[in-house]
Order: C-alpha cells, then sequence, then structure tokens
C-alpha cells in the first residue's frame, strides 16, 4: 500500500492533472472503505433494459447529489460500486460524499443514464457537463 501526503509535498501540475490526483486518493480511500465487498450484492451487472435499477446505491459527492457541481466523474468499480464526483473539490473532506440511490443524481443529469452499459472496471469522465462521456478503463491506484 502506498502512502501519499499533499501537504508536505509541492507537486507542479495543471489543473487537470491535480484534479486526477485528488480523485486517484478518493478512489483509493473509497477501495479500503468498500474492501469487504460490494454494498449491493444482490444486483448483477449488466442490468436488465440496459437501465440503472431505481434501488442501485453509489458513493456520490454531495456537491453532485445537492445539485451544486455536475458530475464530471462516474466510475463503476471491479466490485460492481458506482463512485460520482464532481472532479473539482477536495473529496477527502468529512462528509464530502455520502451512499445514496444512483437514481437521485439521474434526476437531475439525465445524461449520466448512458453510463448504465459501462463495464465494472471503468470509468466514465467529462471536462464539462455540456462535454460527452469519457470511457476508460479503470484499476484502483493500490492494485
Amino acid at each position: 500500500m502506498r502512502t501519499v501526503i499533499l501537504a508536505e509535498v509541492e507537486v507542479v501540475a495543471t489543473t487537470a492533472e491535480r484534479r486526477r490526483l485528488l480523485w486517484l486518493l478518493y478512489f483509493a480511500a473509497v477501495r479500503r472503505i468498500t474492501r469487504m465487498g460490494s454494498m449491493q450484492p444482490q444486483l448483477s451487472w449488466p442490468f436488465e433494459g440496459e437501465v440503472f435499477p431505481r434501488d442501485l446505491l453509489a458513493i456520490i459527492q454531495r456537491t453532485v447529489s445537492a445539485g451544486e457541481f455536475p458530475a464530471l466523474t462516474v466510475i463503476h468499480d471491479d466490485e460492481g460500486d458506482w463512485l460520482v464526483s464532481d472532479g473539482v473539490h477536495d473529496p477527502n473532506g468529512a462528509s464530502a460524499s455520502s451512499v445514496l440511490h444512483l437514481q437521485h443524481v439521474v434526476d437531475l443529469d439525465p445524461s449520466l443514464a448512458q453510463l448504465a452499459t459501462m463495464p465494472p472496471g471503468y470509468v466514465a469522465w467529462r471536462a464539462t457537463a455540456s462535454d460527452a462521456w469519457v470511457i476508460e478503463g479503470w484499476t484502483y491506484a493500490d492494485d
């Protein structure tokens, strides 16, 4: 396992690179939390009708669930869990994220519905809410 301390390291990077580093740290922390297995073992992928089940849970950054910022990063991890972030704010703060039904953010941003077919082990990201989703393979930094 790798430990990274941002406060003691001066990193010269673009905004996008800094954002990606924050999310790597965030998702590594989430990975440790969810090591006991998926939050919803009763749901299997692919989803029926290629739509998100209404009772699907996800770890969602509060800025996204409150509608303050759009979802810019969505991960479907290799254990079947879904993670949604704004890609801007530090997700490591106290109460920065919570477990909610994914449908809540799909209702706020219907473009997320097209990600229901994204297989485990992939990430979807975009620079702004009006951009198309880019889907790539994903693994946690500590794997």
